[in-house]
């Protein structure tokens, strides 16, 4: 059977690798090790994994560099023969190594990604994050398993691929976001194959405030932009849908203010399909209401993010990193 290894690049956040490496030692398959890569900390996790020497774990220290750069970093020192990143938000199900090595046995693949969900533990505010990144109500839902098992485009929070791909593609290129799509373009450019493991999901917080997460999303979107620059022809319809979310807003708020409160009545709809979703999904009125808000976010500052990366990418010619200069979060 192949030889697993977990590489999780780690910045300033030791309570979340404690609960991640607590849901590592519940694993029915404990046939892996791990890679912690803390990326310039000034807060360290050192003392954390010190704490569970029943799990093989290396643990490296280095300068900042990015979460792209450190998933690098951590593969060319580990052992295995699958190379799995997680990002060091996520809480790991019992079942994720069994099912990965099950899945990986017995199909012919080079590369894979797995879904998230929210656990019963997130916050009200993480619970409706997860809702709005994995709804069809916001063109999440690709995110969500929606997207067919064939041609999946894995992210890094929950992403794997064998070392032959490491090899030949490089790793993950220098871009601080939109470095694991990159990744997936250029996994499939180099003739391997990907596939979505739907039961290999794992529990990802993402950002822990609303304030944290428009940051989040809004580089998302300008990472679309850089994308494109890298690879022309990715760019669909659809990364154009949340640019247009914004200008119906905008649009909508200006007129219903002018004229008639009869113009933000289409905005008002949409709202009520969302609430009604995630009120049904979660059972919960107060996350129902808080998707609402988290989903309008998440549209809103993609769409300003996107349309940024046009300005200073596209129209001024700026490099990758122009459009990150006062925005980038850590």
């Amino acid at each position: 059977m192949p030889s697993i290894s977990l590489v999780i690049p780690v910045y300033n956040r030791p309570d979340e690798v404690l609960e991640l490496l607590e849901s590592l030692t519940r694993q029915t398959d404990h046939d892996f090790d791990v890679v912690i890569v803390e990326d310039g900390s000034s807060v360290p996790c050192k003392s954390v994994v010190q704490g569970f020497p029943k799990l093989r774990v290396q643990y490296f220290t280095k300068s900042n560099s990015g979460p792209g750069q450190s998933r690098n970093y951590g593969a060319e020192r580990a052992n295995g023969d699958w190379i799995v990143f997680l990002d060091s938000d996520c809480i790991i199900p019992e079942h994720y190594i069994a099912t990965v090595r099950r899945f990986i046995g017995q199909n012919s693949i080079d590369a894979f990604g797995g879904p998230d969900r929210a656990h019963e533990s997130f916050t009200p505010i993480q619970k409706a994050i997860n809702y709005s990144m994995t709804s069809m109500l916001t063109t999440g839902g690709i995110r969500g398993g929606a997207e067919r098992m064939e041609k999946f485009h894995p992210r890094s929070f929950n992403m794997g691929y064998t070392r032959e791909v490491f090899e030949k593609t490089g790793g993950f290129a220098k871009m601080r976001f939109g470095e694991d799509i990159d990744m997936s373009i250029r996994i499939m450019e180099n003739g391997f194959q990907t596939a979505l493991i739907r039961d290999a999901y794992v529990y990802h917080k993402r950002r822990s405030t609303f304030r944290q997460f428009f940051k989040q999303v809004n580089n998302s979107g300008i990472a679309r932009i850089n994308l494109y620059k890298r690879h022309p022809k990715t760019l669909k319809l659809v990364h154009f849908l949340p640019a247009a979310f914004v200008g119906f807003s905008l649009l909508s708020f200006i007129l219903a203010f002018v004229f008639d409160y009869r113009f933000i009545l289409g905005l008002a709809a949409w709202m009520v399909l969302v609430w009604i979703d995630a009120t049904l999904r979660t059972r919960s009125l107060l996350i129902g209401c808080l998707a609402v808000l988290s989903s309008f976010i998440q549209l809103f500052s993609y769409g300003l993010g996107f349309l940024r990366g046009i300005w200073r990418r596209i129209i001024l010619g700026g490099d990758e990193f122009s459009a990150f200069e006062r925005n980038f979060y850590k």
